[in-house]
């Protein structure tokens, strides 16, 4: 790694440990975060509604969630594709149809699909949390391209991805304070889970 990267801290987090289970709660937030933040730009293709049955939501609400969404589907007995309804056997949907229009969405950068983000980097759940909170002003010297943010935990400095989060950028179901570092936990743990 390079010396001009900021390594993040470790923060104790519910789900380490022997004895350790998630935060259900926490799983549910970071989903709707994932929904309503990260999905606009980021992929979860290896994750199925049925997967997140008792973890994030019961059976019926993600049916509900899967069937607003249309999946491309067949041949049918006409050798046509058709659209259909999702269903829970479904994963994610992906918000670019392919690649390369999610390159072109994106200045020619493809965002990341998220599914093992966590776990394929350094110090995972620390790391994705430091990067969501980690945006500031560059300090005096550093020089940041056009088109990119300061955020002292990506390597070089310099990250493509704008601030995801806001305060209060997304209402709880539950009535838990959206702060940023709320939504950048609660993402988190939805993410390593």
């Amino acid at each position: 790694m390079s010396d001009d990267i900021v390594h993040p801290t470790e923060h104790p987090w519910d789900h380490l440990g022997l004895v350790k289970s998630y935060d259900c709660g926490s799983l549910r937030r970071g989903f709707q975060v994932y929904r309503q933040v990260c999905a606009t730009c980021h992929s979860l293709k290896g994750i199925h509604y049925r997967e997140l049955v008792g973890v994030t939501h019961n059976t019926e609400e993600l049916l509900e969630m899967a069937e607003e969404v249309d999946f491309v589907d067949g041949p049918n007995d006409g050798g046509e594709m058709f659209e259909r309804p999702g269903k829970l056997a479904d994963p994610l949907p992906s918000p670019y149809v392919n690649d390369e229009t999610g390159r072109m969405a994106n200045g020619g950068a493809l965002p990341p699909d998220l599914t093992l983000m966590v776990k394929a980097r350094h110090s995972g759940a620390d790391y994705l949390f430091q990067l969501l909170t980690g945006y500031s002003e560059p300090p005096a010297g550093k020089k940041v391209m056009s088109g990119l943010y300061y955020n002292p935990y990506f390597p070089g400095g310099a990250i493509a991805m704008p601030p995801p989060l806001q305060d209060d950028g997304v209402e709880y179901e539950d009535g838990t304070v959206s702060t940023i570092s709320q939504q950048a936990k609660d993402v988190t743990q939805f993410l390593n889970w």
